[in-house]
């Protein structure tokens, strides 16, 4: 208990001694903690499942040729999946005749904002971590310039105390901002190479679904789209 009491006591002591600094790492911490909990928690807890199994569930149906209840099934899936929302755009497609070619932008355009989802936010990991080093480091510099401006016209004993806290205030900022910076970076590889991973399982799904739309139902000769109406 004491043990812990006196480490406690160090570390404010040493965040006291490095002013106003510690305070701008102390908010680029807690930015990078939530983002590191925002987005370990999606793509580990809520996209966990294998999207290559999940299409299993709407093969039988896209290849008999019911479309319909492929649309209904992907319908109440596609909040929770990613590639049952891109099932649903394909098998729409596919049901207007549109053929490969409408079919491939109709799951294109799904698919662009899945893999969007998958991955935003996490690139700020690697902002934060360069930010809390170089805020760090200001406040080393900051801290020396004061130390030795200080100390131009007093005598030995009062220098002594005034560099004595000009380097407690550098070396103590160059600390918080690598403890800070150090786990976000970390951290920014482990949830960069999980997106990744996730992205290309939803890909090669994706794919998959569109061969199996593609090879079944081509388009009516002659048959055009009309535009979309933009909103």
């Amino acid at each position: 208990m004491v043990t812990q009491m006196s480490f406690i006591t160090e570390i404010t002591k040493a965040f006291s001694e490095g002013g106003v600094w510690m305070y701008a790492i102390l908010g680029v911490q807690i930015a990078s903690i939530a983002i590191i909990a925002e987005r370990a928690f999606a793509l580990y807890m809520i996209n966990k499942k294998n999207q290559k199994k999940i299409i299993r569930n709407f093969e039988d149906d896209i290849r008999r040729g019911e479309l319909e209840l492929a649309v209904k099934n992907a319908s109440g899936l596609a909040n929770s999946e990613p590639i049952a929302a891109v099932v649903l755009a394909g098998a729409m497609a596919a049901k207007n005749m549109g053929g490969r070619d409408e079919i491939q932008a109709k799951m294109d355009e799904v698919l662009a904002v899945e893999n969007a989802k998958l991955g935003r936010r996490t690139g700020f990991l690697a902002m934060l971590g360069n930010v809390s080093t170089l805020l760090g480091l200001l406040g080393t510099i900051i801290g020396l310039i004061n130390a030795f401006a200080s100390v131009a016209n007093l005598n030995a004993a009062e220098k002594s105390i005034l560099l004595t806290k000009g380097v407690a205030l550098a070396m103590n900022t160059t600390a918080y901002g690598l403890i800070t910076a150090i786990p976000a970076l970390v951290m920014y590889a482990v949830l960069t190479n999980r997106t990744n991973h996730l992205q290309e399982d939803l890909n090669q799904a994706a794919l998959k679904v569109f061969n199996w739309l593609s090879f079944n139902y081509e388009a009516i000769p002659g048959r055009t789209v009309r535009p979309q109406k933009s909103v």
